[in-house]
């Protein structure tokens, strides 16, 4: 008998609905019954953005405000696996997962049910992450496996095409040079092995093992020199959306905020790198494989 897999997820560009699709195909030829299930807000964020409405989310979303979903319907009270897509916003759990994290229907689907997280980013989803598992603890949810797949080019380079491609909404070449934004038609449909990989898991209802697989064939595969730079914005991006959140002129704030950030990708976080791979990462190399190993630590 088929076994009943949830893949529920949010996506304004229809990449991360293109990676679940491709992770998911093997499991439907294996004659799996999948429930694909699309969330949507109430109200809908814009695509393509303006410049203002992408950093006017920045306060909600790093403090895990929710927001009303607009309803949705599951197949079934329980499943056999729930593929649970989700996106980074501002190194933090995008406002549409921490909303459906917020959904008691699904909170009831999700407890005590097998769950691989999903994800396709710039490359910046370790903060994000880190938030995630714990609203998976926090849900009695069994986090089995998780894969990752990012844009592949330089950090600078992947800020100009991401931000091409939302606020002008068609993935195309910034300039005409740039390289294409987002993560690679290759590696999306590569996703299909991963499928593969979880099937007999899924099929025997035994799931111990599935993540160190996933590591192997770097499904994951957690860059430290993003981690760092995650480690230290992730403060200062808390901060911001506290003091933002309390401000009345909200507006002044964001502005302040998106100078804040282009200083920070651009000159600090380039000086602050160099000089931590110089003096310090040498003699971390400990420290570092710890850090990777903790993060994946799912349960």
């Amino acid at each position: 008998m088929g076994k009943k897999i949830l893949a529920i997820y949010y996506s304004q560009t229809g990449q991360l609905k293109e990676i679940i699709a491709n992770f998911c195909k093997p499991l439907i030829e294996a004659g799996h019954d999948i429930d694909e299930v699309q969330i949507h807000m109430q109200h809908e964020f814009p695509f393509p953005w303006a410049t203002k409405s992408f950093f006017s989310v920045m306060p909600d979303c790093v403090l895990a405000k929710p927001a009303p979903l607009q309803p949705f319907s599951l197949q079934y009270d329980k499943y056999d696996l729930i593929v649970l897509g989700y996106q980074p916003w501002f190194l933090s759990a995008s406002i549409p997962f921490n909303s459906l994290m917020h959904d008691e229907s699904f909170l009831k689907v999700i407890a005590n049910t097998p769950v691989i997280t999903i994800t396709g980013v710039r490359n910046m989803w370790t903060n994000a992450f880190e938030k995630i598992k714990l609203m998976l603890i926090n849900a009695k949810a069994r986090h089995v496996g998780t894969i990752a797949l990012f844009d592949r080019h330089l950090n600078l380079v992947s800020i100009f095409t991401i931000f091409h491609w939302l606020v002008g909404g068609r993935k195309t070449r910034y300039l005409g040079f740039f390289p294409l934004p987002g993560v690679s038609d290759k590696d999306i449909a590569h996703t299909e092995n991963f499928g593969k990989l979880a099937l007999p898991y899924l099929e025997k209802n035994e799931w111990n093992g599935l993540l160190q697989e996933f590591i192997n064939v770097k499904a994951v595969d957690p860059k430290y020199h993003l981690m760092f730079i995650e480690s230290k914005a992730g403060i200062m991006f808390k901060l911001w959306a506290n003091h933002i959140s309390k401000k009345e002129n909200k507006s002044f704030w964001l502005a302040a905020f998106k100078y804040y950030l282009l200083i920070a990708l651009f000159i600090a976080a380039p000086v602050v790198w160099v000089i931590n791979t110089l003096l310090f990462k040498p003699f971390l190399s400990k420290h570092i494989r710890r850090k990777k190993e903790m993060l994946l630590k799912l349960n």
